[in-house]
């Protein structure tokens, strides 16, 4: 396939006028927009839009009335199908705090479900998120206080073998009785990442020493960043190459809170994240997260206290709400294409547009951000 007279979004994270050579879902080629060259296949007509990489989601939950831990392959499809609608073209969806057995069944599937998985109009699935349930009780939010327990780097390695491997990112409170020794010994083969935690800035540094390289939905579930007690945000941004995830959907962070955030750690260290529940792209109504009622009004998912309980808008929605938040578009794009894929060790395959990655690509509408079109092809 051949995609030209499109403004392409490049390695160098900038816009050019490019033509874009795919071949079998890779790229093969980037060429100047004047080229001349001969080719006999499919042609993209891009004009009046950007050329942009697939989105990575490295932090939902669900969509399209589904949750990731329902533990099904007809479940995991249905995501991957709604997140691919919305430009969404490689995951890693998030588990929640739940009994042991649980979490074996919900990786154990989605090992299965990646041996099998086409493809063909349905997000990747790269790998998993365990958002519990090693944090802190009174950092919770809306996972189940009950089931929470103190981290081990036991039970790690068998849920690792039992996701044959496609653990990729470990939410951990790093002040819970075991914390930093687990992070030391698994940092390794798998990310670790600060959240749902109380900890203060002394413990935050401690365990970024230990190996662990990311924080949580930023702001959200941690002490606030503080001028006396700058907590894990302030050990996070004096520690070079520490990612954060921040959720920018309108609703968990006002606008001023995210323009700081990427003063803060500049776009090659924020992430975009859904934080998406399987009310994403449903009616409002009653829905359920980690075994919990959330009702959905608009664009808010609140638990009968009124906690938030993730989001229900989906990634490409967070990108254009950054946009017009005021961050530019190639800082806003950076965050939700290879920003995400570098924080799991994905980027060598996706989160660019680079010849010998994979050719997922999105075409947006050059006016209003609108999705044209999404090509794995």
């Amino acid at each position: 396939m051949l995609i030209k007279n499109g403004l392409v979004f490049t390695e160098e994270c900038r816009f050019e006028p490019l033509s874009v050579l795919t071949e079998e879902g890779v790229i093969t080629g980037i060429l100047p927009a004047d080229a001349m060259i001969k080719y006999g296949g499919e042609v993209v007509d891009a004009s009046g839009c950007y050329v942009v990489p697939g989105l990575t989601d490295i932090h939902f939950h669900g969509c399209a009335g589904h949750d990731f831990c329902e533990a099904t392959p007809e479940a995991i499809g249905c995501i991957a199908e709604y997140e691919y609608s919305q430009g969404v073209t490689t995951i890693c969806p998030a588990t929640m705090t739940l009994p042991d057995e649980d979490i074996v069944g919900i990786l154990g599937t989605a090992a299965a479900y990646r041996k099998r998985e086409t493809g063909e109009g349905r997000a990747q699935l790269i790998g998993v998120h365990l958002e519990g349930p090693f944090i802190s009780p009174e950092k919770c939010g809306a996972q189940n206080k009950e089931l929470i327990q103190p981290p081990s780097a036991e039970k790690l390695r068998a849920w690792q073998s039992a996701a044959e491997g496609l653990i990729k990112l470990v939410t951990i409170a790093p002040e819970s009785e075991g914390a930093l020794e687990c992070i030391g010994q698994l940092a390794g083969g798998m990310r670790f990442s600060l959240g749902h935690t109380s900890c203060d800035y002394d413990t935050a540094v401690e365990a970024f020493g230990a190996g662990a390289d990311h924080i949580t939905h930023m702001y959200n579930a941690m002490p606030p960043f503080n001028h006396r007690a700058p907590s894990l945000i302030g050990a996070a941004f004096d520690r070079a190459g520490v990612f954060a995830e921040i959720i920018c959907d309108g609703v968990h962070v006002s606008e001023t809170a995210v323009r700081a955030a990427f003063r803060l750690f500049g776009d090659e260290r924020i992430i975009l994240i859904s934080d998406s529940m399987e009310a994403t792209g449903m009616p409002d109504g009653e829905y359920q997260l980690g075994g919990q009622r959330v009702t959905v009004k608009g664009n808010r998912a609140v638990l009968s206290d009124g906690t938030l309980a993730g989001s229900v808008t989906p990634l490409s929605d967070c990108l254009r709400t950054a946009v017009k938040m005021g961050i530019p578009l190639e800082s806003a794009l950076k965050a939700a294409t290879i920003n995400p894929c570098r924080s799991i060790g994905e980027d060598k395959n996706y989160g660019s547009i680079s010849v010998g990655k994979a050719a997922h690509i999105l075409l947006l509408d050059r006016e209003d951000m609108s999705l044209k079109a999404v090509y794995t092809r």
